[in-house]
């Protein structure tokens, strides 16, 4: 059983993993991943490079089939269904490598986060809600998004996924790469995001904003979870600090 520090504020449940193993080959990347996001929460998954972070996420978004286990959405099982098809049911992901369509335009791209929604003016009014979270995809919204900045384009591969309007939004490693004012900006975005009702399912390589955001973490070791607690309980232990803060 992993170590669990503090308590867990009780909530509905969205998101249940529940024993999920993933294979690539003979290789095991996840041995029995078992985590849950509640409604409203912020969770993270902290670990090493090859911990099994970013196969989590997969097998959650239907990226990836697990080989064992099961995952439900909102009481639904959806264990290995189609990426595509979860969006319907209000997940979205945006992966590790932001994922963006680089030959389309920022409005293209952020049109085609909205592509199952069919009520014009709902669109229209988040669009406006993206450019006020990030004023530079609005002055950038004609350009391809092939020729943003790093962080022009995590802006906009957080803003596309959240044009499907989530109750659950996967986020893979939003920072990586990007200069401390910019990761800064999108952390801010996130917890006012948050703050509007949408859940969250991070992985983050800076274990010090990831664990500052969460209500709830997990740290993932080998394709194992080892430990969870609350955010702040994870960030005063002493072995998260010296594995994960490098302190």
């Amino acid at each position: 059983m992993p170590e669990t520090l503090g308590t867990r504020e009780v909530k509905p449940p969205l998101l249940g993993v529940s024993g999920v193993e993933v294979r690539y080959g003979a290789i095991q990347a996840l041995r029995g991943v078992s985590l849950s996001v509640g409604q409203g929460d912020v969770v993270a998954l902290i670990g090493a490079n090859g911990a099994g972070k970013t196969s989590t996420l997969r097998a959650v978004s239907g990226m990836l089939k697990p080989t064992a286990g099961t995952v439900q959405l909102a009481g639904q099982d959806i264990t290995g269904q189609p990426a595509h098809t979860l969006v319907g049911k209000g997940m979205a992901h945006a992966p590790e490598g932001r994922g963006i369509f680089p030959n389309l335009t920022v409005l293209e791209n952020l049109e085609l986060g909205a592509y199952l929604r069919s009520d014009k003016a709902g669109i229209a009014q988040d669009l406006e809600r993206m450019y006020g979270f990030f004023p530079v995809l609005r002055e950038r919204q004609a350009q391809l998004a092939g020729t943003l900045s790093g962080g022009e384009q995590q802006m906009l591969a957080i803003s596309r996924a959240l044009m499907s309007r989530p109750k659950l939004l996967l986020l893979d490693e939003p920072s990586l790469g990007l200069a401390p004012q910019v990761t800064q900006t999108i952390f801010r975005i996130l917890r006012e995001v948050n703050a509007q009702g949408v859940s969250i399912l991070l992985v983050e390589q800076n274990a010090h904003l990831a664990l500052g955001l969460a209500h709830w973490a997990y740290v993932l070791e080998t394709g194992a979870i080892v430990m969870e607690g609350t955010g702040q309980a994870l960030l005063a232990s002493d072995d998260v600090r010296k594995a994960y803060l490098g302190e």
